[in-house]
C-alpha cells in the first residue's frame, strides 16, 4: 500500500466519490465484458473464454463490495465506534479476495474436466475481435483504476487495478490459444483455462495475505517513521524520539504514540506547550495524530551521570540482540538507575532484562536498576 505521508489531503467525501465512481466504471465495464465473453464462449464451446467471462464477473462483484465497504467505512464515528468505521474497508477487501479465490478454484475444476473430456471449440471472426477489444479495455481499465486507487489511498482499488491489468494478459492467452487452434488444429484452451485458474487462485491468495497484514498490523513504513522522528528532532528541546507506534483504523485514520527525551530542567508548562506543538506539526505534515506523547528525562549538568550513561550504553550494546539504548536516567543520591532497551525478536525479553540487569548491577553495586524492554516496532 502506498505510504500515507505521500497521499494528497483528500476529504472523506472526495475520497468516497473517487472510490464509488471508479468502482461503478469497473462494474459496467466488467459486466459488459463478462456478457460478451460468455456469449462467445458458449457459442464457440470454449471453456477458456467462458472462464475468462467468469473472471470478469468476479471483478464486477468485487467492485460492488468495494463500494459497499467504502460507504460503510465513511460512516461518522459514534459512541460504539469512536474511532470510526475505516477498518470495514479491510473486511470488504477480504471478501473480495475470497470471491476471487472461489472463482479460481471453480475455474480450475472446470478446466480439469475439459482436459479429461476434451471438446472441440468453434471460433469465428466476431468472437476473436471481441476478445481483442476486451484486452485493450482491460489494459486501459487497469491503469485507470490503479491510478484512482493511489489517489484515494484505497487498497481495494489498487488491488482491482492490478488485477484488471493482469486479466488483460489472461485474455491475451485465450486469444493466442484460439489462433493456434484455427491455424494448427491443436486445442490448448482447456490447458489455458487451467493456467488462468492458477493465476486467479494466486491473485486471490495474494490479496488475502495483503489484507490480513492490514488487519493484523504490519511494521510501520520506514520512510514515514523516519519522517515523524525527524520532525520531532527538529525541536531544540528534544534530545531524541523513541518508541514510535502507529495504530491504523482505516486508510486515512492513523493514531500514533511516541516518547521524547527532554532535559530534566523543563517544567510541566514547557512540556505541555512542546507536546501540543509537535502534535499539530506531525498531523499537518503526515496526517498522523499523536494521541500519546510520553517523556524521558535527560540528566543535565552532571558529569558523573554522563560517564555512567556511556558505560551502561557499552554494557547494553555489547549484545547483538540489543538494538537501541535510550531513556537513561540516574539519580546518584537515591542510587536509582533506569533505561530502555529495544530488543530484537531473537531473545525472550524477560531473559534480556535479567542479563542486562545483572551486568549493570555488577558495574554499579548498590544501585536499584530498572531495565525496560521495548519491542522493535519501528525504524
Amino acid at each position: 500500500m502506498a505510504n500515507e505521508s505521500e497521499q494528497p489531503n483528500l476529504s472523506a467525501q472526495s475520497r468516497d466519490k473517487i472510490i464509488i465512481r471508479t468502482s461503478v466504471i469497473g462494474i459496467l465495464a466488467n459486466v459488459l465484458l463478462a456478457a460478451a465473453k460468455a456469449a462467445i464462449g458458449m457459442a464457440a464451446n470454449s471453456i477458456a473464454v467462458i472462464l475468462d467471462a467468469v473472471n470478469n464477473l468476479s471483478d464486477a462483484m468485487s467492485s460492488v463490495i468495494t463500494i459497499l465497504g467504502a460507504k460503510l467505512a465513511g460512516k461518522a464515528p459514534d459512541k460504539e465506534h469512536p474511532l470510526g468505521y475505516g477498518r470495514v474497508e479491510y473486511l470488504s477487501a477480504m471478501i473480495v479476495s475470497g470471491l476471487v479465490l472461489y472463482a479460481g478454484i471453480t475455474s480450475a475444476v472446470e478446466s480439469v474436466k475439459k482436459i479429461v473430456s476434451p471438446e472441440t471449440a468453434d471460433y469465428d471472426t466476431t468472437g476473436l475481435v471481441v476478445i481483442a477489444v476486451a484486452i485493450v479495455v482491460k489494459i486501459v481499465l487497469g491503469r485507470y483504476v490503479k491510478a484512482q486507487g493511489e489517489k484515494a489511498n484505497s487498497g481495494a482499488l489498487i488491488a482491482s487495478g492490478a488485477d484488471a491489468s493482469f486479466d488483460a494478459i489472461l485474455s491475451l492467452s485465450v486469444l493466442a490459444s484460439a489462433l493456434v487452434f484455427i491455424y494448427t488444429g491443436v486445442s490448448l484452451e482447456a490447458y489455458v483455462g487451467a493456467v488462468i485458474s492458477g493465476f486467479i487462485i494466486k491473485s486471490g491468495i495474494d490479496m488475502m495475505k495483503e489484507t490480513l497484514d492490514d488487519i493484523l498490523g504490519v511494521r510501520m513504513d520506514r520512510e514515514l517513521s523516519r519522517q515523524i522522528k525527524s520532525l520531532l528532532a527538529e525541536e531544540p528541546e528534544v534530545r531524541g524520539a523513541y518508541d514510535l507506534v502507529l495504530h491504523n483504523y482505516g486508510p486515512d485514520t492513523n493514531l500514533g504514540s511516541v516518547h521524547l527525551e527532554l532535559p530534566d530542567t523543563m517544567t510541566v508548562k514547557e512540556v505541555d506547550a512542546l507536546t501540543r506543538r509537535v502534535e499539530r506539526k506531525v498531523m499537518d505534515a503526515t496526517g498522523v495524530f499523536l494521541v500519546g506523547v510520553g517523556v524521558y528525562s535527560h540528566n543535565t549538568g552532571d558529569g558523573e551521570a554522563a560517564d555512567m550513561q556511556k558505560k551502561v550504553r557499552e554494557i547494553v550494546m555489547a549484545h547483538d540482540w540489543a538494538l537501541q539504548f535510550h531513556g537513561f536516567y540516574v539519580d546518584t543520591e537515591r542510587k536509582t538507575l533506569r533505561c530502555d532497551v529495544v530488543m530484537s525478536f531473537d531473545i525472550d525479553r524477560g531473559e534480556g532484562v535479567r542479563v542486562l540487569t545483572e551486568k549493570i548491577r555488577v558495574a554499579y553495586p548498590g544501585y536499584a536498576v530498572h531495565v525496560a524492554p521495548d519491542v522493535d516496532i519501528s525504524d
